[in-house]
């Protein structure tokens, strides 16, 4: 069978959990939530263009495990407190047209727009290093080893209610900068307790959590983890640091590994790094990803830069289970279809390439999710959008969540 064929082929995840194929949508972060930071009914629409697009899973965008710690003003909180219906409903759509319905799950640790809050838990004292950027975010704060436990407490509590709401499984986020990461990251995590220093301590944070989910939600419960290649940072996480991570998650149960890179200061997750490190021109991480699937146990997937069919076939014949795209599917969301019918199709992967790389980043996510905006409202995409009116709308757009999220949270607390 040639790996084309494959990618339409099923596969069977450990916990005995069955995609129809092996294309995933990934996730992006849409800024689109509706009243009380839950899922609406714009949400709902886009997701439906996905669950009727052909695809193995569907993994939501960041959901975030503590309403205090959010990456973006628009996120979908699920907690103790969330009502559990809108999540049911999201479950269903996702799950509507046979693709499985996986939910990221996340905190963002330092990686906190000031706008949004003034400060922010990660491992260190060690703030975010954007240039002129870099006011624009929280403070870092060191968080206590109670807090520490208190986060545990909080990812096993949004991954049962996942599991309550009808979602066939989690995706813990230990990639792209966000908290986990930065406790694995050597170059953000210099603390010298049981939390830091040598890798056991640094990786320390996501085994917990993957046990404790693991224990909690039981083996019938896909269990994913998203996890960089490498930071691509002098003084981050090596690849070498990313496979021994790996090896420990080999003894967990986990049901798929995705290797994705980069954080904020370092977007290879859009195809640039801070340290100049060479990146395929498509399928970003597919040389570290074949690298790491040599050595796991569990199906491995790789996302980033992907648009064309013979790349997609080119990540199974090199040894990953799942093709992973994001982007991609902002722009035509039913893609895998598409490419049964006409393997030459290329879908668009929407960049910018302006020479400061936080603006360029910036303009880049605020083009995929004025396309997802447009999904949730039931308009048809835009191959070549323009970058300024797209940085625009998402600039007011995010001051608009801006403002809800804050009244929301200044409710809460009166």
């Amino acid at each position: 069978m040639s790996a084309h064929q494959m990618l339409f082929t099923p596969l069977t995840l450990p916990c005995g959990k069955v995609l129809p194929n092996r294309i995933v949508k990934a996730a992006m972060e849409e800024n689109m939530s509706g009243a009380n930071l839950l899922p609406d009914h714009n949400l709902f629409s886009l997701y439906r263009y996905w669950a009727h697009g052909g695809l193995g899973a569907i993994i939501t965008g960041n959901v975030m495990v503590e309403r205090h710690a959010m990456t973006g003003p628009g996120g979908v909180v699920l907690d103790e407190n969330s009502p559990l219906a809108p999540f049911v409903e999201w479950a269903r759509v996702m799950r509507s047209g046979g693709s499985l319905a996986i939910m990221q799950i996340n905190h963002p640790g330092r990686q906190v727009f000031r706008s949004v809050n003034d400060y922010a838990l990660a491992p260190s004292a060690v703030n975010l290093q954007l240039g002129r950027y870099s006011k624009q975010f929280a403070q870092a704060r060191a968080a206590s080893c109670e807090q520490i436990y208190t986060i545990i407490r909080q990812f096993v509590t949004t991954a049962a209610r996942a599991k309550e709401a009808g979602f066939d499984g989690v995706q813990i986020h230990a990639a792209h900068g966000y908290l986990l990461s930065q406790f694995l990251s050597p170059r953000v995590n210099q603390r010298n307790d049981q939390w830091g220093g040598r890798l056991a301590n640094r990786a320390r944070l996501l085994i917990n959590i993957v046990s404790e989910v693991k224990a909690k939600c039981g083996n019938d419960f896909a269990l994913w983890v998203k996890l960089n290649a490498s930071d691509f940072q002098r003084d981050g996480m090596s690849p070498e640091e990313a496979r021994e991570v790996v090896a420990h998650l080999n003894k967990l149960g986990v049901d798929v590994v995705e290797v994705s890179g980069g954080s904020y200061e370092s977007p290879a997750m859009q195809g640039r790094t801070s340290d100049d490190a060479p990146l395929s021109k498509e399928a970003y991480f597919a040389d570290f990803a074949a690298q790491i699937a040599a050595i796991a146990d569990m199906p491995v997937m790789t996302t980033g830069g992907i648009s064309r069919l013979p790349v997609a076939a080119s990540v199974i014949e090199s040894g990953c289970s799942l093709v992973g795209m994001a982007s991609a599917l902002a722009t035509t969301p039913d893609l895998a279809k598409k490419w049964q019918e006409n393997p030459e199709y290329r879908g668009v992967i929407l960049r910018c390439n302006r020479k400061d790389k936080t603006l360029a980043s910036l303009i880049t996510m605020s083009m995929v999710r004025r396309q997802l905006r447009r999904l949730g409202n039931d308009l048809s995409t835009l191959r070549n959008p323009s970058e300024l009116w797209s940085l625009v709308l998402d600039t007011a757009h995010r001051a608009k969540m801006t403002r809800r999220y804050k009244s929301i949270v200044e409710s809460r607390n009166d």
